[in-house]
């Protein structure tokens, strides 16, 4: 299992009328720390990109328990629990500064061949990185 956490402040555009972050912005957030924590791996989405593998969402599920706020400081929790293979599911918690758990979501992307546009195996250079953390 690999666990990763990433820091974001909202930002004033990202919120409604009544201060809350905007329902949709969380999909944003969700990608800042799925990119920010395949970096920490010593891999990045622009290096599969440049090997002609990209990874679009194919499902995404969010669960709202509490708004998060203008200027809070969220940490945004991203596991992935398997070994991914032609997909990949990231988990998610989202917290504020008190550590209240605002929300849950996950997404599941799909490793695709550019060139083909077909579904393929995740690099097996990808693989390498991932493996000290599924045994």
């Amino acid at each position: 299992m690999f666990v990763h956490e990433e820091k974001i402040r909202v930002r004033y555009a990202e919120t409604d009328q009544m201060g809350y972050v905007y329902y949709g912005n969380y999909a944003a957030y969700y990608e800042v720390a799925r990119t920010e924590m395949l970096r920490t791996t010593g891999f990045s989405y622009k290096e599969l990109e440049d090997m002609g593998v990209m990874m679009p969402v194919l499902e995404m599920n969010i669960k709202y328990n509490q708004p998060a706020k203008y200027d809070e400081l969220l940490t945004i929790k991203i596991i992935i629990k398997e070994k991914p293979a032609v997909r990949i599911k990231f988990d998610y918690e989202v917290y504020n500064e008190s550590g209240d758990l605002l929300n849950i979501g996950s997404t599941q992307l799909v490793f695709v061949d550019m060139k083909k546009n077909r579904p393929c195996k995740a690099p097996d250079v990808f693989m390498q990185k991932l493996a000290p953390y599924f045994g």
